[in-house]
């Protein structure tokens, strides 16, 4: 009788520690990247994106479009380092470790150019933010991402000052004549927050543009434009922004790492069965 147990599998050269490493952290990562692309697509669905293609014209602009790219990405590097994993799949591996290089040269390049072609950056950025005020009343999603920019994270107003806000048909101030009530306004997520308020004065923002508002305009809203305001974020905080860009850099490395020695176990292990 042959001796079967030289064809039998040994499992020794498997490393079980860095399968299931990568398996578990990738398992997060395919359902993260599973619930962004479900809240993107949900989105488009809310806005009858699917059935009204005429939308699409500003879809570099949509914060829905984003979610889905970067849910979609999220969840093809998840699923190959999981199943690649878990199946011992050294395809699938390959292509892991060739997806989190490819994601490392291009967050190396953007940081790159970044500094490179700041002004035009700069440009782009105040072109995009300008179009965000302009359909600010077109696209919840847009709408919600500008308040959010302008009362939560940068308390600013505007592109370059409030008066950017004539930009949108809805608080331009020739609006008045056709009895827009929000001409020659601003969003109130502009406003300033008062402690003493328990609920968010959604009106607050009204007429603070018309000239008998110049004096008392400073007080109630931020006078601050967002471009301005994002510069002096990213001058305070370059040193968190720069740990957290080189902590991203490490886990990547490391994954491609990771994934690299666990197929050189694999090959090492069939290459025993024969």
């Amino acid at each position: 009788m042959p001796n079967i147990r030289k064809y039998r599998r040994d499992t020794t050269e498997v490393s079980c520690c860095l399968k299931y490493v990568i398996f578990g952290v990738n398992v997060l990562f395919w359902f993260l990247g599973l619930i962004v692309l479900a809240v993107g697509i949900w989105a488009w669905t809310e806005k009858d994106t699917f059935n009204n293609l005429s939308r699409l014209t500003n879809i570099a602009l949509d914060p829905a479009f984003i979610l889905i790219c970067v849910g979609t990405i999220t969840f093809i590097i998840g699923f190959t380092g999981c199943v690649g994993a878990l199946r011992e799949n050294t395809c699938l591996l390959a292509c892991y470790a060739l997806f989190l290089a490819l994601l490392l040269l291009a967050e190396m390049t953007a940081g790159i150019l970044f500094f490179v072609f700041k002004d035009w950056i700069k440009l782009q950025a105040t072109t995009g933010f300008q179009s965000f005020i302009t359909y600010y009343r077109d696209d919840p999603d847009q709408q919600n991402l500008i308040d959010w920019i302008q009362e939560d994270w940068l308390q600013c107003c505007g592109v370059e000052s409030p008066e950017d806000w004539d930009r949108n048909i809805y608080f331009n101030c020739s609006s008045g004549a056709v009895g827009s009530r929000e001409a020659c306004g601003v969003p109130f997520s502009c406003c300033r927050n008062k402690p003493q308020d328990i609920i968010r004065n959604k009106q607050c923002g009204y007429d603070v543009r018309k000239s008998t508002y110049n004096l008392e305009k400073a007080k109630i809203i931020y006078d601050k434009g967002c471009l301005e305001a994002a510069e002096e974020w990213f001058d305070h905080n370059l040193l968190i922004v720069a740990t957290s860009a080189v902590c991203t850099a490490f886990a990547q490395i490391l994954g491609i790492c990771f994934a690299q020695n666990l197929r050189a176990d694999i090959f090492a292990q069939k290459s025993k069965w024969h």
